[in-house]
């Protein structure tokens, strides 16, 4: 499977799904630690930044670095 059809696979399979399907999906696939379903939470995260103004991008980044910094140390 290349990236495309990977990414339409994702999109296909939650797209009739409520914000509560999703976010066990999200929840589960962080718990499990299942590198499996990493594929499907990048998609995710391609979405909300592809769709994100600056001042939410900015504060994706300000998140992600204050957390990586965390667990860094």
């Amino acid at each position: 499977m290349d990236d495309i059809k990977i990414r339409d696979y994702i999109i296909n399979n939650f797209k009739n799904d409520d914000k509560e399907t999703i976010k066990k999906a999200i929840e589960e696939s962080i718990q499990e630690k299942d590198e499996v379903t990493l594929p499907g939470m990048g998609v995710f995260f391609e979405i909300i930044w592809t769709n994100s103004t600056d001042e939410e991008k900015n504060k994706i980044l300000e998140i992600l670095k204050k957390q990586i910094t965390k667990k860094a140390n």
